[in-house]
């Protein structure tokens, strides 16, 4: 068993003091075991050191290390994998049956799925108990031709990626985020989280590099946002649309053509963003920073110029982008909400009503765009195509904002088209005039179904 499991057990830590053990773990990159380091900080005598890894050598199963190895152990029973697994195998080498809440032996399975994966070009791949694994194609969730995974089995495919630090904070919070890296294959961004008694996980797949606007059929005027030195632009939609793509694209495109110093702050990381003319640093949470919020305060005295925040979760982090967006940092950050108008009503709504009035007017000054996107089926099939509401504060925006009547931004998107901004349905018409998208995928993304009737 490991060691701070069997800390817990025997109530010879807090999980808050253990939390702390891993954390310092982590920062030392494994330079010493997590024993020595309880042993460092007080929290444990050396007697009951000794008799815990006593206790831990006594145990069968095996210690799962921070750092999981690439080549696959040997199993405990020997297993004759197909030589290439494809959507019509069956999973093969999990222990039906297995009772076990560390991570186990690696078979390679979900190495195996994930890598499938990208043959198939899915966005995404669910790990469910009771259930075929499935994917995402175009759009669409697709089951793999495979017996159902019973609650053991996908267990063991969920745990089989976690870390050890990742593992303690499932146990604690019930789910984790990871990134979560395939040599030669790909990155996948990856949530394990407990439902109904089961272990559960889904992967959404990272493309290798960040993509241009153009390579994904965004509009030329989003460039414009790569030429602001501060404000706020705000990327929005509901999960899966395709943000994380787009900042993405935006930050290689400052990286490519300015010399700043770039800041990401995401839970996790997705793209890597070498250093090109500008200077890179990318911080993950719960492994380089603690939080979103202490990563911003740190942010402001790291001279930066550009802020990338890979999404506004809570009042602390909404504040600190605002201040950072007035200071003369040009902010990156993602939401998720519906439309531009509902992004502006939830910017403000996260701060305590005596506090509005001057979120209000914080917003008005330093908000430069927001773009609220979805990904459409195209009429060949074989695509997600984005449409794109954009919303661009020119002063008469700034006015509304203050005042609080966001209602009347709608009108000022119909009528704003030269200076760049677009309506939803509008995008959505457009690609249905061009043949990319049909009428009835368009009517399920508009706000006014009607219109495509």
């Amino acid at each position: 068993m490991l060691i701070g499991r069997l800390c817990l057990q025997h109530k010879l830590v807090s999980r808050d003091q253990l939390a702390r053990a891993i954390k310092e773990h982590g920062r030392i990159g494994n330079k010493r075991k997590l024993g020595e380091i309880l042993l460092e900080m007080g929290l444990l005598k050396p007697d009951q050191l000794k008799a815990l890894l006593a206790e831990q050598k006594r145990s069968a199963r095996p210690v799962q290390s921070t750092q999981r190895p690439r080549e696959a152990r040997a199993p405990e029973a020997p297993i004759k994998p197909p030589r290439d697994f494809d959507a019509t195998s069956h999973v093969v080498g999990l222990k039906s049956g297995a009772k076990r809440r560390k991570p186990p032996r690696s078979s390679g399975m979900m190495d195996r799925i994930l890598t499938q994966a990208i043959r198939l070009k899915a966005s995404d791949v669910h790990v469910h108990a009771g259930l075929p694994v499935k994917m995402r194609v175009n759009g669409k969730l697709q089951a793999l031709k495979m017996p159902p995974l019973e609650k053991e089995q996908a267990e063991q495919l969920a745990l089989e990626v976690l870390s050890t630090e990742n593992l303690a904070w499932l146990d604690e919070h019930g789910d984790v985020d990871i990134a979560y890296e395939i040599p030669e294959v790909g990155r996948f961004r990856g949530n394990v989280y407990r439902q109904r008694g089961a272990v559960d996980a889904v992967f959404r797949a990272v493309p290798a590099r960040a993509a241009s606007l153009e390579e994904l059929g965004l509009p030329s005027v989003l460039a414009r946002m790569a030429t602001f030195h501060q404000g706020m632009v705000l990327l929005t939609g509901p999960a899966g649309c395709g943000k994380s793509s787009t900042m993405a694209a935006l930050v290689n495109l400052i990286n490519e053509e300015r010399r700043s110093h770039i800041i990401t702050v995401e839970d996790p990381i997705e793209f890597i963003h070498p250093s090109k003319r500008c200077l890179v640093n990318q911080r993950q949470v719960r492994r380089h920073t603690e939080s979103f919020a202490s990563a911003l305060r740190a942010a402001l005295r790291e001279d930066p110029d550009i802020l990338a925040i890979g999404e506004l979760r809570d009042l602390e982090t909404v504040s600190l982008a605002l201040t950072a967006a007035e200071t003369g940092h040009l902010v990156l950050a993602t939401l998720h909400t519906g439309s531009v108008i509902r992004t502006v009503d939830r910017m403000v709504d996260v701060f305590p009503p005596r506090q509005q009035p001057q979120a209000c007017a914080m917003l008005s000054e330093s908000l430069r765009a927001v773009v609220s996107q979805r990904l459409v089926n195209g009429t060949d099939g074989g695509r997600l195509i984005p449409a794109v509401e954009l919303l661009i504060v020119t002063p008469a925006v700034s006015h509304l904002i203050r005042e609080r009547k966001t209602h009347q931004i709608h009108s000022v998107l119909q009528t704003g088209r030269a200076h760049g901004m677009c309506l939803l349905d509008d995008s959505l018409s457009g690609l249905v005039e061009a043949g990319s998208v049909s009428r009835e995928e368009a009517r399920r993304f508009a706000e006014d179904p009607r219109r495509f009737a």
